[in-house]
């Protein structure tokens, strides 16, 4: 067995019908791999306790940490606890910290009486160290059995989260010794990720063993991620720090940032730095765009709002698109989105502005105009620089693409790449 290694285990039916994703193995994946444990496997199963069974053997044969999510509501479908008390040879009892942490929820916060079906959560096996659960009213358990830890969690994901933070990391922290894992990451848009491995196929191949190279595609873009590891953290830094200056280098003219975020954020912070603004005009998009410049704490600094100009008596009457050029060409269209990001820069007095006007599909294409054409603009004082692309993707993908496109194209603006 691999010294330090975890497997996540997922419970619940609708995690594999596909009613609710599951976004908390990313989670405890992302905060194991920040001290330094590999995850071994990720297993989804209903409640099944035939499955569920088989999938602690089968993790328990490679892996010493197993941490569980989901299956310890109040009801009659959540199997988790009663077939771990089996599987693990204990008895239930009444953990009183949490029966009072409970009553206190129900009777003074919610001011309602409190049923068996929630007592029953205080109810834990006496094999199991209680992890107490601030956040809700299933607590987290932890069972020891031949050197594997097995973490049980809530599938709450607030909840998941607050014990993965305060019990699960420390106590393996404590407990176990990892390896040192070093993640450097940057962000490139305007070349494909079949391109891109051309480009740095040189330096890829010259990487040592111990540190490795992950593309990372999504939207229109690709993260490039060096991961090293080792016991000596000073060294595995340094080393990691030298080759990700390389691959800067390598991959300079389509940098965007040698941090871990997303375009947005980028583009803010250039916005910040510079004590500027931008204000945006959309139709295809509707909105998604300020959603995603206005997302983060802090953006009232640099994002000042946005005009939704579906309509195209919208573009006309409040972003100043002629009629004309609507009757001729269309409102997708280099002229009318090249008006259209004038106009909200002008009437809302901003040092840049973005507009969209495009066919997200499934409906609306012409001979001419295909499903997927979209026409971005971006505008400061001096000049509006305007772009077509063609997206093949679903309508909600097209939406996606073409805002990252759109703050893509305002940053070459703002750093006169364009």
């Amino acid at each position: 067995m691999n010294p330090i290694n975890a497997t996540i285990i997922t419970i619940g039916d609708e995690l594999l019908i596909g009613q609710v994703i599951d976004t908390n193995s990313a989670y405890i994946a992302q905060a194991l791999n920040k001290i330094g444990v590999p995850v071994l496997n990720r297993i989804a199963v209903g409640d099944n306790k035939d499955a569920i069974i088989s999938a602690l053997d089968a993790a328990a044969i490679k892996s010493n940490i197993v941490i569980i999510t989901g299956g310890l509501g109040p009801t009659a479908d959540d199997i988790t606890k009663p077939l771990l008390n089996a599987y693990f040879g204990g008895k239930i009892v009444v953990h009183q910290p949490s029966l009072d942490h409970i009553t206190y929820i129900f009777e003074t916060i919610h001011k309602r009486p409190m049923i068996d079906r929630n007592r029953k959560q205080a109810e834990v096996p006496d094999v199991c160290e209680v992890l107490f659960n601030e956040k809700g009213t299933a607590p987290g358990m932890l069972f020891k059995k031949d050197k594997v830890y097995y973490f049980s969690l809530p599938g709450v994901p607030h909840e998941m989260r607050w014990l993965t933070d305060n019990h699960v990391i420390p106590t393996i922290k404590k407990d176990f010794t990892p390896s040192f894992i070093c993640h450097r990451t940057l962000l490139t848009a305007g070349i494909g990720e079949s391109f891109l491995a051309e480009l740095i196929a040189n330096f890829e191949n010259d990487l040592p063993t111990h540190i490795k190279l992950a593309y990372l595609p999504n939207i229109g873009m690709v993260r490039l991620r060096l991961t090293g590891s080792g016991k000596d953290e000073k060294s595995i830094e340094n080393e990691v720090a030298a080759q990700f200056e390389q691959l800067k280098l390598a991959v300079n003219d389509y940098l965007v940032t040698d941090s871990d975020e997303p375009m947005e954020v980028v583009v803010g912070n250039l916005l910040k730095q510079r004590n500027q603004t931008v204000a945006t005009a959309e139709s295809c998009t509707g909105g998604f765009i300020g959603h995603l410049l206005s997302k983060n704490a802090g953006s009232s600094q640099f994002y000042t709002g946005g005009v939704i100009s579906y309509d195209n008596r919208i573009k006309t009457e409040f972003l100043d698109v002629s009629t004309e050029i609507l009757h001729t060409v269309g409102a997708v269209s280099k002229e009318a989105v090249e008006q259209m990001a004038l106009a909200v820069r002008e009437k809302m007095n901003t040092d840049y502005a973005i507009s969209v006007s495009g066919i997200m599909g499934p409906t609306g294409q012409t001979a001419e105009k295909p499903l997927g054409m979209v026409w971005v603009g971006v505008a400061n004082k001096e000049k509006v620089v305007s772009k077509v692309f063609y997206l093949r993707f679903d309508r909600l993908r097209n939406i996606e693409v073409t805002a990252n496109q759109a703050i893509n194209l305002l940053r070459l603006l703002i750093i006169n790449k364009i």
